[in-house]
C-alpha cells in the first residue's frame, strides 16, 4: 500500500553526512521524496510501500552517521505525490533557528588512512577531512551550515573537489572544508621576525627544528600551541621562562595509544576517552621512569596527555620525539591566539619559528580537560569536542525561559538556554584582562547568532565587580537575575541529571560571594532549582589582603595558627614559624584583626591553602589552585587517621571549627610526622565530617539526595572518598560528570536558576 510520511528531525543533524545517509537509506528501500537542511534541523518526505516506510524509520533512527545525534523526530501521514526517485533539494533559510551544530572532531580512520596512501590525491594533505570527521564549530560562522557560512567560503573547490562535494554516493558530499592540495588551505613557516622559510616541505622542516630544540608555534583547529620537545629538558625550561608558565603543567601529546603507555598507567576507561572523537587531554598517573623533562608537571603524579586529533598533528608526530609538549599558544592568563598576524606580534617573544596556515579559525576553542575518578569521566575543562553539543535538561519540570547566564570571574563559560537545551561556550577563561573580555563578549554574540536565542533574562553572579555581572547590569535590553555563587554550582549539577529536588546540596570551592556580602566556600545548602537555604558551613576566618591572600598561602596559615595559638604562635618550634618574616607577619596580622582588607571567609580553598603552607608545600603559588593541588598529590597511601574537628550550633547553623585540626597538624610537624602522612590526615578528616554533617541534615529533613560540587571536588580524593562516605550511609550521591565541578560549569546553575524564576514557576519546586 502506498504511503507518504513527512519527518521533522532535529539535533545534530548538519554537517555529520546526515542527508546523503537519508539519500542512500531512502534508495536501499525503494522511496522516493526528499530531503532538506533547514535553521530546525532536517525536513525528508519519503513515499513508498508501507512496510518499507517502516524499515526506513527504524534504520534512520537506531543507525545515524557518526556525528549524528538525534534530540526529537516528528513524523507525520500525508498524502502520496506519485513522484519518482529522491532528491536532495538545497538548504531552506529564513525560519527560526534550532538546529544543533556538531563540534571540531578528530581526522576519522578513512581520511587519516588516504592522507597516508601515496596513490592517494590527498597524499599528506594537512586538511583532509569528510563529513565524519574535521573543523565544525571554530569555523561556521552562521547556520545552515553550508560552506558559504564558513571561513572555508574563500577556498573554490577544484573540479574533483566539487565532484566529491556534489555527489550523494561519496564520503564527502556536502563536506563544507572539503579541499585538497589544488585548492585548499596551505601551511607555510616563517620565523619569528615574520620572515617566510621557503622550503619543499614546511611540515617536514618543523619536524626538523623540533626536534634541533626549537620552540615552535604552529596553528591547529582552535587556536595556536606552543610545542617543544617533551624530552629536551633544556627547551622545556626555555618554553616556560618566555612564556612566564613558572610552574603549571603543560601539557602533550603522544602519537599513539601505545607511546602513551610508556609514559603514563591508563585504564580501560581513559584509553577509551583518549582515542574517543573529542580527543581531550585526558590526566593519567605518571610512570615512575619516563623518560620526559620533569619540568613538564612539577611536583604532580600526573600527566595530561591527548593523542593527536588533525591531519597536521598526525604528521607532526612523525618526529623522533616520543612526545611533544602542546600547551595553548598564548601569554598566561591570555586567550590562545587565532589569527596569524596577531600571533607573531604576541608570540613573536616566545616561539622561533611559526607554522601557520591561511584557513581562518573564526572561534578559538581550548583543548578539553578530563580526568577520570572513580571510573566516572569528569570534565575538568569542557571546550573542543564538546561545544557546542548542548546539556539536554529533564523534560519533568518546566522548561526555564530563554536565558543567557554569563558565568563567574575564573574559568569563566557563558551559557544560553532554549526550550530544554542548555548550550554551554567553549572555555573562555578567567575575565581578567581585556582581551579575555572580548573573546567573552564575541562568544555570547556568536552563540545567540548562530542558535537564534533572544532572551528573556540576563543571569549573574552577586559580585557586583566581576567584569561578567558588570557586562549583565550594563546592558539594558532585558532583566537582570543575580545567582548566588554557590546555589548555582549545586544546580548546576542537579540540572545535567535531572533532578528538582529538594536536595542536601555540598558546595565546596575557593571563592564565591554571599547574601551576607562575606565570601563562601564551605557550604551547606538544602536547596532546589529556584531557592535555598543555607544551614552550615566553615567558620569564618579573616583573608588578609583579599586575593592576595590566594595568591600567598602563608597568609592564610598564619591567620589559622593566630586563631588556633594566639599571640603563641611565633615560639611554635615548626619550620613554618622559622620562614616567616616577623615584620611582614604582624602587618598581616594588624590587618586582619582590624578588617583592613580582610574579609571574613568560609572558602575551603582558603583553608587547603593553609595546610600546604603549614606543612612546607608552598607560601606561594605560580598558578590558581597549586597549593591544594600539591596537597592532593602528597598524600601517603593507605589510612593514616584522621583529625578531631567540632560541629558549633549558632543560631540553628551547623558551623564547622578547625582549631582542634590544626592544633593536631601542628602536633604532628612537631612529633616529625611526614607530610605524606599529615595530607592524608587532612583529607580523610574533611571527609569524615562532611559526611557527619550531611548525615546530620538527612535525619532532620529526610532528604536522600547528596549533591557535591565546587571547584575542591576536583580533588579526586576527596570526591571519591566523600562519594564512599555518603553512600554507606544510604545517601544517593550526585557530581559531575557533564560539565565542570569547577566555576566552568556555573553558568548552566545561574541560567536553569533564573530561566525558572522568570517564568514564574518557582512554586513548582519547593
Amino acid at each position: 500500500m502506498l504511503k507518504r510520511n513527512k519527518g521533522a528531525i532535529e539535533g545534530i543533524v548538519q554537517g555529520v553526512g546526515f542527508r546523503p545517509f537519508v539519500y542512500k537509506l531512502a534508495q536501499r528501500y525503494g522511496l522516493s521524496g526528499y530531503v532538506t537542511n533547514t535553521p530546525t534541523g532536517v525536513i525528508l518526505e519519503v513515499e513508498g510501500e508501507d512496510s518499507n516506510i517502516t524499515r526506513f524509520r527504524n534504520a534512520l533512527m537506531s543507525c545515524p552517521p557518526p556525528l549524528a545525534y538525534i534530540s526529537s523526530a516528528d513524523w507525520q501521514e500525508i498524502p502520496p505525490k506519485k513522484e519518482q526517485g529522491f532528491q536532495i533539494i538545497k538548504s531552506q533559510v529564513g525560519q527560526e533557528r534550532s538546529t544543533l551544530i556538531s563540534p571540531d572532531v578528530c581526522i576519522c580512520e578513512d581520511c587519516l588512512r588516504e592522507m597516508f596512501d601515496p596513490r592517494d590525491r590527498r597524499y599528506r594533505y594537512p586538511f583532509i577531512n569528510c563529513t565524519n570527521c574535521g573543523p565544525r564549530y571554530t569555523i561556521i560562522q552562521d547556520i545552515p551550515y553550508d560552506r558559504a557560512t564558513t571561513t572555508m567560503k574563500v577556498f573554490r573547490m577544484c573540479p574533483s573537489c566539487q565532484k566529491e562535494y556534489e555527489d550523494p554516493s561519496d564520503r564527502r558530499f556536502h563536506a563544507q572544508p572539503n579541499a585538497c592540495w589544488d585548492c585548499g588551505p596551505q601551511v607555510s613557516l616563517y620565523d619569528s621576525s615574520g620572515k617566510q622559510i621557503i622550503c619543499h616541505d614546511p611540515v617536514r622542516e618543523t619536524i626538523s627544528l623540533l626536534e634541533r630544540g626549537y620552540i615552535l608555534a604552529i596553528k591547529g583547529l582552535g587556536g595556536f600551541h606552543l610545542a617543544v620537545d617533551a624530552a629536551n629538558h633544556k627547551a622545556v625550561v626555555r618554553l616556560r621562562r618566555r612564556k612566564h608558565r613558572e610552574e603549571k603543567p603543560l601539557a602533550i601529546m603522544v602519537k599513539d595509544l601505545n607511546t602513551a603507555a610508556t609514559f603514563a598507567h591508563i585504564s580501560e576507561r581513559e584509553a577509551a576517552i583518549l582515542t574517543s572523537i573529542q580527543r581531550p587531554i585526558v590526566l593519567l598517573r605518571k610512570r615512575r621512569s619516563h623518560g620526559l623533562s620533569p619540568q613538564i608537571a612539577p611536583r604532580n603524579r600526573y600527566f595530561g596527555i591527548m593523542l593527536p586529533y588533525t591531519p597536521l598533528h598526525y604528521l607532526l608526530m612523525e618526529g623522533k620525539y616520543k612526545a611533544l609538549v602542546l600547551t595553548s599558544g598564548n601569554m598566561t592568563e591570555e586567550p590562545i591566539n587565532i589569527d596569524n598576524h596577531a600571533a607573531f606580534e604576541n608570540l613573536g617573544d616566545i616561539a622561533d619559528f611559526f607554522l601557520v596556515h591561511n584557513r581562518d579559525i573564526y572561534l578559538r576553542s581550548d583543548d578539553s580537560v578530563v580526568r577520570v575518578v572513580a571510573g566516572v569521566p569528569r570534565q575538568i575543562r569542557r571546550s573542543r569536542g564538546y561545544v557546542p553539543v548542548p546539556i539536554f535538561l529533564s523534560q519533568k519540570t518546566p522548561a526555564p525561559a530563554p536565558t543567557l547566564a554569563v558565568g563567574a570571574e575564573l574559568k569563566n563559560t557563558v551559557c544560553l538556554t532554549k526550550d530544554n537545551r542548555a548550550f554551554l561556550s567553549q572555555h573562555i577563561g578567567d575575565m581578567e584582562n581585556l582581551e579575555t573580555y572580548q573573546f567573552f563578549e564575541l562568544t555570547i554574540t556568536h552563540l545567540q547568532k548562530i542558535l537564534e536565542i533572544d532572551p528573556e533574562v540576563v543571569a549573574c553572579d552577586l559580585h557586583p565587580d566581576y567584569l561578567s555581572t558588570r557586562f549583565a547590569k550594563a546592558q539594558n535590553k532585558y532583566p537582570v537575575i543575580t545567582v548566588q555563587h554557590h546555589h548555582a554550582h549545586i544546580v548546576s549539577c542537579m540540572a545535567e541529571h535531572g533532578l528538582s529536588g529538594p536536595v542536601i546540596g555540598l558546595a565546596i570551592d575557593g571563592t564565591g560571594m554571599g547574601e551576607d556580602g562575606k565570601i563562601w566556600g564551605c557550604e551547606f545548602l538544602v536547596a532546589n532549582l529556584t531557592s535555598y537555604t543555607r544551614i552550615g558551613h566553615l567558620d569564618y576566618i579573616p583573608q588578609p589582603g583579599g586575593d592576595m591572600a590566594a595568591k600567598q598561602p602563608w597568609r592564610m596559615a598564619l591567620i589559622y595558627l593566630y586563631r588556633s595559638f594566639g599571640d603563641e604562635l611565633f615560639d611554635l618550634p615548626i619550620p613554618f614559624v622559622s620562614r616567616l618574616k616577623r615584620r611582614d607577619a604582624e602587618i598581616v596580622l594588624r590587618m586582619a584583626l582590624k578588617g583592613m582588607n580582610s574579609p571574613l571567609t568560609s572558602s575551603c580553598g582558603r583553608l587547603f591553602d593553609a595546610v600546604a603552607s603549614l606543612i612546607g608545600l608552598r607560601d606561594t603559588i605560580a598558578y590558581e589552585g597549586q597549593a591544594a593541588i600539591e596537597l592532593e598529590m602528597t598524600q601517603a597511601k593507605g589510612d593514616c587517621g584522621a583529625y578531631p574537628t567540632t560541629i558549633r550550633i549558632e543560631k540553628g547553623m551547623r558551623i564547622l571549627v578547625v582549631t582542634e585540626l590544626i592544633r593536631s597538624v601542628v602536633k604532628d610537624i612537631m612529633d616529625g610526622v611526614s607530610a605524606r602522612v599529615i595530607s592524608s590526615r587532612f583529607h580523610r578528616s574533611l571527609i569524615g565530617i562532611f559526611a557527619s554533617i550531611a548525615s546530620d541534615i538527612g535525619r532532620e529533613t529526610g532528604l536522600l539526595d547528596v549533591v557535591l560540587s565546587g571547584g575542591s571536588f576536583q580533588n579526586a580524593t576527596l570526591l571519591s572518598g566523600l562519594h564512599e562516605a555518603l553512600e554507606a550511609k544510604g545517601f544517593t550521591v550526585y557530581s559531575h560528570r557533564l560539565v565542570p565541578t569547577n566555576d566552568g560549569g556555573l553558568s548552566l546553575g545561574q541560567a536553569v536558576c533564573a530561566g525558572l524564576k522568570a517564568v514564574g514557576r518557582k512554586g513548582d519546586f519547593l
